[in-house]
């Protein structure tokens, strides 16, 4: 891998520090991955609605990038293909949070969808309006019931576009969102892969393609598209894009539209161009009528080889949104160094109440099997990382990684807690640690393990199965999986089954191992329904689910420090 970076660890804040020092009105919000407009007190004070996007880093210049008066208020960024966490997206919610409210525009991934959601949830606990819009303008799996949804690619950018021009004019959130969401629905995209990308911290290309072959549909994170096939000349490929597009959105002769023509990001500036002038070739011979067009790098795939088309349906009224007045550094202002990196902002803790240290003696047992947990996950990292390279993005590792050094940090202030408030403190940790999917669903698991212990019985083998079990619970109703998904539940599910067949602690953590063991190999059957694998397909079979996977890496840990 070659690669201009320093640490695998320090790409993403030293990518942010680097637009931030480049660019005019942008600011970072210390110790964060967050980018505020430099104006914000302006802002703020004005009572306009507050717009934030974000996600996995990898797609530069998005998010950040949009950041500025009529677009975004701030972008929130997680590891590289990996959604920020919760605790990360509601720092952004209350740094920019005011009387006008705020719009999440959130493209339509899990993790992006339960991280936003969550911190959504918690912001309207706190007072905040706030609200979320979710870009799904993908055409290539058509309604992708067999999926975990359309995703949200590229024509995200128009969606920041239109929603900037009403927060500017000062419309009111409801009326922000429906401008939003009609944007959405009149949007449709479509790419094409001439070569994979390269995740920093898995080091090797997260998919094949052969030396004359293409993947047509293919996602921003290099998920499976609709077909492979030989490479085509650009006029070729630009028809076939505008010609799906207007298939799977219902554009119509006569039609008015606007034009993305993005870069993946390794594609040179000669061929963006040559396939933006084909793909106006292309919408011409479909009827449509082109009035605005941008070719360049807008949302990208690291360093994918290949474009993605996006077209959105006009009005009068959308049309003025596209012309109206916006500043940002992928909006083409040029750059000032020297500038303050950092912008100082006093944000408001957590106005929910926080649980106590318990002032019993810590449960040294469980702490010891949660190091011993965290342990095992980061010797594996390189493993997991594989193994979702082949079903996944290839992030689960250092996600997974990520949280358990946050952890093992931890240890000292977790030996004194026990019970409820131990678990629930666990949780925290999760969920400000852990980016992608895997944070609030780990998250999750930890804190109704937690809630159920304050209502858990004396008998400590009773308390451990009923907070397990309701922790998985948990886990399922926010993550909607159910056994034979192929995710990390059908490791879970089976272990709650065995663990309540035990008669003591130690054998029902070597049970419940045990049973995940066999259900994460189980997963090498299944087809995949949810999650990022469900748009890979068949190509997972006689590979394990790396969520399963994990799932019975760490509880055989916790089950042999146990021991």
């Amino acid at each position: 891998m070659k690669k201009l970076i320093n640490d695998v660890p320090a790409v993403v804040p030293e990518a942010l520090k680097g637009l931030v020092r480049s660019s005019v009105g942008l600011r970072l919000i210390e110790g964060t991955t967050t980018v505020v407009r430099a104006d914000l007190e302006t802002v703020l004070a004005a009572g306009k609605v507050a717009l934030i996007s974000g996600g996995g880093s990898g797609h530069e210049p998005a998010h950040a990038g949009y950041v500025g008066p009529g677009l975004l208020s701030a972008a929130v960024a997680g590891d590289v293909f990996a959604s920020p966490s919760t605790d990360a997206v509601l720092t952004a919610i209350r740094a920019v949070a005011g009387s006008g409210g705020v719009l999440l525009i959130v493209k339509n991934y899990t993790g992006d969808r339960l991280n936003f959601g969550l911190a959504a949830e918690i912001a309207r606990s706190e007072g905040v309006e706030v609200d979320l819009v979710i870009v799904d303008d993908d055409s290539a799996l058509g309604t992708a019931e067999e999926t975990a949804g359309r995703r949200g690619i590229a024509g995200t950018v128009f969606v920041h576009k239109i929603a900037g021009a009403a927060a500017e004019a000062g419309l009111p959130l409801a009326e922000v969102k429906r401008r939003a969401e009609a944007a959405v629905a009149a949007t449709g995209s479509m790419g094409v892969a001439l070569s994979p990308c390269i995740v920093p911290a898995a080091g090797t290309p997260n998919f094949e393609l052969g030396a004359g072959e293409i993947e047509m549909g293919l996602g921003i994170h290099g998920e499976a598209g609709l077909e492979r096939g030989p490479l085509l000349p650009a006029r070729a490929l630009a028809h076939a894009l505008v010609d799906k597009i207007v298939t799977d959105r219902g554009f119509a002769a006569g039609e008015r539209v606007a034009l993305l023509v993005n870069n993946l990001g390794a594609t040179p500036p000669m061929e963006v161009s040559i396939m933006a002038g084909d793909a106006l070739d292309a919408c011409a011979a479909a009827g449509l009528a082109v009035e605005r067009i941008w070719a360049g790098t807008f949302l990208t795939a690291i360093d994918m080889a290949g474009v993605s088309l996006s077209l959105m349906r006009l009005d009068a009224a959308r049309l003025d949104a596209l012309d109206a007045m916006a500043m940002a550094p992928a909006w083409a202002l040029p750059g000032h160094p020297g500038e303050p990196v950092t912008l100082p902002v006093s944000l408001p803790g957590p106005q929910t109440p926080v649980a106590k240290i318990s002032a019993e003696q810590g449960d040294l047992g469980s702490v010891a099997a949660i190091m011993a947990a965290c342990r095992a996950l980061i010797a594996t990292e390189p493993e997991l990382t594989r193994m979702d390279q082949i079903v996944g993005d290839g992030d689960i590792g250092r996600s997974l990684a990520g949280g358990a050094e946050a952890l093992i940090a931890a240890e000292s202030e977790l030996k004194p807690l026990s019970g409820a408030t131990l678990w629930l403190r666990v949780g925290a940790i999760i969920r400000a640690s852990t980016g992608g999917t895997s944070g609030p669903l780990y998250a999750i698991l930890a804190t109704g393990a937690g809630n159920a212990l304050n209502a858990a019985g004396p008998e400590p083998l009773t308390q451990l199965t009923d907070a397990f079990a309701a922790g998985v619970a948990a886990l399922r109703a926010l993550g909607g999986a159910v056994p034979g998904d192929r995710t990390m539940v059908d490791a879970l599910a089976p272990a709650v089954k065995a663990m309540r067949q035990a008669q003591d602690i130690k054998s029902a953590l070597r049970l419940a191992s045990e049973a995940a063991e066999l259900g994460a190999a189980a997963t090498a059957e299944m087809a995949p329904r949810l999650g990022r694998s469900s748009y890979v397909g068949a190509r997972v079979l006689g590979h394990r689910d790396p969520g399963a996977q994990a799932v019975a890496i760490w509880l055989a840990a916790a089950a042999e420090a146990m021991a």
